[in-house]
């Protein structure tokens, strides 16, 4: 398995390219601000071939540079239906006004091939078994990414901005709230086995173990417990 990340723009945003191995098929998860020659880089340096864009999420973050990576390779963008507007109206998702600037460089828009994306739908995409799960929250249509243990590897969970090192995405962007944040760990994070691997949308790799121990917001979903005053992360 080869899965190479890196943190791009302004926001630091993690990009992920993942494939069964260098030289094969890969799937592209959240090309954001700054991150189309942070892709064609890894593409060369793995000699690899992209067959899709895959999308946690639709804050611009995420999503900026989805229509000159998926124009370059001609391949389709997968988001779900309740954030596609994004991609079209940054400004809405972020609670801006209309012609506001917005980091002047981006070219808002959707690529020529957009599929949606639904809540327990499996992706077969470059000899990758990818699950989604619908994890509403920091947005209303956030979602997470999971990979199957095979043999000596563990599970893969890209969390998007759900779930961080010690934190959880802001809920305070129109379409976020606690209580779908607060619903969504619980559906969906707690019922990981420890030793998932957790890639996240920003920050460092952690695993569900470490963050049903040291994480406020696991911890206290885990206890049964209301909502959390601890600091969260995210644009």
């Amino acid at each position: 398995m080869l899965i190479a990340g890196f943190p791009a723009g302004a926001w630091g945003t993690n990009c992920y390219l993942v494939a069964p191995a260098a030289g094969e098929e890969c799937v592209i998860i959240d090309p954001g601000h700054q991150a189309a020659q942070g892709v064609e880089d890894a593409l060369k340096k793995h000699r690899l071939k992209p067959v899709a864009v895959i999308l946690t999420h639709g804050h611009i973050d995420h999503v900026a540079s989805v229509v000159p990576v998926c124009g370059a390779h001609d391949v389709p963008a997968w988001i779900h239906p309740e954030d596609r507007y994004m991609m079209s109206d940054p400004e809405k998702s972020l609670g801006r006004s209309i012609g506001m600037p917005l980091m002047g460089e981006l070219t808002v828009g959707e690529p020529d091939d957009v599929k949606e994306l639904s809540d327990g739908a499996r992706l077969e995409l470059a000899g990758l078994d990818l699950s989604v799960a619908h994890a509403p929250g920091h947005t209303k249509g956030s979602v997470t990414f999971r990979m199957p243990e095979a043999a000596d590897i563990p599970s893969v969970f890209f969390s998007g901005d759900l779930l961080f090192a010690g934190s959880v995405g802001r809920t305070d962007l129109p379409g976020g709230d606690m209580a779908d944040m607060l619903d969504s760990l619980a559906r969906v994070c707690l019922p990981l086995d420890d030793s998932t691997v957790v890639l996240s949308g920003h920050g460092p790799q952690t695993t569900i173990g470490q963050e049903r121990a040291t994480n406020p917001y696991l911890r206290q979903v885990a206890a049964g417990q209301g909502s959390v005053d601890a600091p969260r992360r995210g644009m």
